[in-house]
């Protein structure tokens, strides 16, 4: 249930507590035999490999309830004056290969979510018939809750472009 409800409201992951609790210690016991103590931990751990950056907007915690998202352009991010819209004046020009490029987004995101689909109706043993799978040791259950926020999304932001008449 916490998973879900993490996947469902984009809840960050505190990445610096599951690499040093469930990754690091596992894979130190693994390779010091093989490299030493010292030099295990130096290659794994620490290097230039290990420095990614990520941003998560979460919606609850924090000062998430306090703030009002506004909604951005779909081509160079620059906050937008009238809300409900996709493009700003600058990118508006090319609003038919904004268009394009997120129906073909969306396009990827159904066949994803299909061939997952198709997987778990495979399992169940029931092709003709919705997915009644609540097996939370699956990894395809939570790919597929994924995709289908991603659709959801995906879909918002196409409703956006057919707010506005298009300029083609």
């Amino acid at each position: 249930m916490i998973i879900i409800y993490v996947l469902d409201n984009n809840v960050p992951i505190d990445t610096k507590y599951y690499l040093e609790q469930q990754l690091s210690k596992p894979l130190l016991r693994i390779f010091e035999p093989i490299l030493g103590d010292a030099k295990a931990e130096s290659i794994l751990l620490h290097g230039e490999h290990t420095s990614v950056k990520t941003v998560v907007t979460s919606k609850v915690g924090g000062l998430a309830s306090f703030i009002t998202k506004k909604d951005k352009c779909i081509g160079c991010k620059t906050v937008l004056q009238e809300q409900g819209t996709a493009l700003c004046s600058y990118c508006k020009e090319k609003e038919g290969d904004y268009f394009q490029k997120e129906i073909e987004s969306l396009q990827e995101l159904e066949e994803k979510f299909t061939r997952l689909w198709t997987e778990c109706q495979r399992c169940q043993g029931a092709r003709l018939e919705d997915v009644l799978c609540t097996n939370r040791d699956c990894p395809i259950f939570y790919m597929r809750r994924k995709v289908q926020k991603d659709l959801t999304d995906q879909n918002r932001i196409i409703s956006r472009f057919n707010a506005a008449p298009l300029n083609w």
